[in-house]
């Protein structure tokens, strides 16, 4: 049934009844909003990115922060360094001194005696293997025992063994002196003193404790992030990727890196083989050439907090959308590229093999 005019005269509360502005507004706005969202979802272009945190690293390992241990046990005699100085390699940081003063003494004393002994053993030596011919010349004669020349023999044996326990001596005797020569503990590169342990100065230390942190100034940074292993089989090595440091301002879109403010260059060097304990895998990221550098270590230092996103492809907003919601990996259904040149290559010799077979099988 139809209500006509002259139908709804007859229902005047009906005809009276007007949808309020409000609401007319608001269903407008509605329907607009979901028309300017599907034609984002379906012309605007969106790039891929892997999220990850992580920190500024060296890249060289001997640029990293270096402990430097006591090698002997003993007590912190006197310091040469305090927190903040610069220090070159070799400048004295620590000496140690032994417990007892007098342990060098009595180990070189001792050391003596082992070396007379040493001497009186291969004198004695040469003595019993001078018998041992003359008992071996005197048997052939007829003129000794069998058992003469056999106590000779002997004798050359025990002293030969002395001879080397003796000497085993000397060594330990000598490793000892050795250790107790590096009571000066020096700096084993350049750097500053960021850290001393002073609880060392006035306790016992062994070997092995650490006295101190020293930091290199000059470093060739890097930055690893920690990346979700369901995105990181699909990464690989020159990867683009935009880079938060912390205590930088910035402005981050993660799929229009062009409307991103504050945020800088870098690629994937390597990506470890292994994950973390956690399950998330850690990747090396160096500048991008030919981008803006890096902040100066004054603003960016080793250790500073980093936020990044390794960019993928760019495709459409639906797309990411409904990968998001499905939890699918970066670059769902997509085969990565290889990187190696000779993966290229091959790939390349086995299409040609397989489009000459083709054709063969078409002739």
């Amino acid at each position: 049934m139809t209500y006509t005019p002259d139908r709804m005269a007859h229902f005047t509360t009906l005809a009276a009844m007007r949808p309020p502005r409000v609401a007319v507004a608001i269903a407008w706005m509605l329907m607009i909003g979901v028309g300017v969202t599907v034609a984002i979802m379906a012309l605007v272009p969106w790039v891929q990115t892997a999220k990850g945190t992580g920190q500024v690293v060296a890249l060289d390992p001997d640029d990293r922060q270096q402990q430097v241990t006591a090698f002997v046990a003993g007590r912190v005699e006197r310091w040469y360094v305090h927190d903040g100085q610069h220090v070159s390699r070799g400048d004295p940081i620590a000496r140690i001194v032994d417990l007892d003063p007098d342990f060098l003494t009595r180990l070189r004393a001792e050391r003596a005696q082992v070396v007379a002994e040493i001497a009186a053993v291969q004198q004695s030596r040469a003595v019993a293997g001078i018998d041992v011919a003359r008992t071996a010349q005197l048997l052939a004669e007829g003129l000794a025992a069998r058992r003469d020349y056999e106590q000779t023999q002997i004798k050359v044996a025990d002293a030969g063994a002395k001879l080397a326990e003796a000497r085993a001596k000397l060594n330990r005797i000598d490793i000892q002196l050795n250790r107790q020569s590096v009571q000066l503990v020096r700096a084993p590169r350049d750097g500053r003193v960021q850290q001393l342990n002073a609880a060392a100065g006035g306790a016992l230390v062994s070997p092995g404790t650490a006295l101190a942190v020293i930091a290199p100034e000059k470093v060739v940074r890097a930055v690893e992030l920690f990346i979700d292993g369901r995105d990181v089989p699909l990464l690989r090595p020159g990867r683009p990727v935009r880079l938060e440091f912390e205590g930088w301002p910035a402005i981050q879109f993660s799929g229009w890196p062009s409307v991103a403010q504050g945020m800088f260059d870098g690629r994937v060097r390597t990506i470890d083989p292994n994950a973390a304990a956690d399950g998330l895998f850690r990747i090396l990221v160096e500048p991008q050439p030919g981008k803006p550098a890096w902040p100066v270590r004054e603003f960016v230092r080793p250790g500073g907090k980093v936020r990044g996103w390794v960019q993928g492809e760019t495709v459409l907003v639906g797309y990411e959308l409904w990968r998001q919601l499905n939890d699918f990996p970066l670059e769902y259904g997509r085969r990565p590229v290889p990187a190696a040149g000779g993966e290229a290559k091959a790939g390349a010799k086995d299409a040609s093999t397989k489009t000459g077979e083709d054709e063969g099988g078409k002739k």
